[in-house]
């Protein structure tokens, strides 16, 4: 399996409200590495993050199904896992690529349970590319930091969840956008995700940076920054590339 996390994969844009086509991110190199990798004619599956926003897992489908071929991403097939098409997850062996869509990080994280996901990717060998909530469910044990309102300030709201076992790395996406955000009057960053970084290392990715974890390494391409005991120190530059982990063999 060969596993891409992003923070924006691109492949739609909204314009007074509509979702368009749009082509997939280059920065970085991301639609580079996608090319050298796509397999000729894919066979794509698309998982949501809303299992019932169908409006929304239409409106993506639809980009996906414009926006792959217009990249130089070819696609026999692609279809979108929601609740009306479950029966899809049964297949995914089938398939040649799986893309996990951004959205609402626990409400994502229960569809996926739902499906029997993390059971189902375990012998899976394709490719599993995720953008933003799909990203951070990939980890073995996620940080659902709070983003909704009211989810700062309650007690019973979980922070971290078991998520789908590709990668140990804990990713906060759209760190550029979101540094300076206030969430139930509280500094997103300072006073939430500093405190839920104590012992445990959040990476902040900015969009149009990504992680490859590909043959036991896991790579950062981009501007990233890693966020641990109440601290943020920048270790990844765009058009850099860095080794976050490596599992070698004798």
């Amino acid at each position: 399996m060969i596993t891409i996390l992003t923070s924006h994969l691109g492949g739609s844009y909204k314009v007074d409200g509509k979702r368009l086509p749009g082509p997939i991110a280059d920065k970085n190199g991301l639609l580079e590495k996608l090319k050298n990798i796509w397999p000729q004619d894919a066979r794509v599956l698309m998982i949501c993050a809303d299992s019932e926003d169908y409006e929304k897992n239409d409106a993506v489908l639809y980009c996906y199904k414009e926006a792959l071929p217009m990249s130089g991403l070819k696609v026999s097939s692609i279809g979108m896992c929601d609740a009306r098409t479950e029966t899809l997850a049964e297949n995914i062996s089938k398939t040649d690529v799986i893309i996990l869509t951004g959205g609402h990080v626990p409400t994502q994280n229960a569809f996926f349970r739902k499906i029997g996901l993390r059971e189902k990717l375990k012998e899976y060998k394709g490719i599993v590319i995720a953008w933003s909530a799909g990203s951070m469910n990939c980890a073995d044990t996620v940080y659902a930091g709070p983003e909704l309102p009211g989810e700062a300030l309650d007690p019973d709201f979980k922070r971290w969840i078991p998520g789908l076992g590709l990668t140990e790395v804990n990713i906060f996406p759209h760190f550029e956008i979101l540094r300076d955000d206030i969430l139930d009057g509280l500094r997103l960053i300072e006073d939430i995700t500093y405190a839920d970084s104590m012992g445990h290392e959040i990476l902040a990715l900015n969009d149009g940076s990504y992680i490859v974890i590909e043959d036991g390494k896991t790579e950062l391409f981009g501007e990233a920054y890693s966020i641990l005991d109440g601290e943020t120190e920048l270790i990844c530059r765009d058009g850099e590339k860095c080794i976050i982990s490596e599992i070698t063999t004798d």
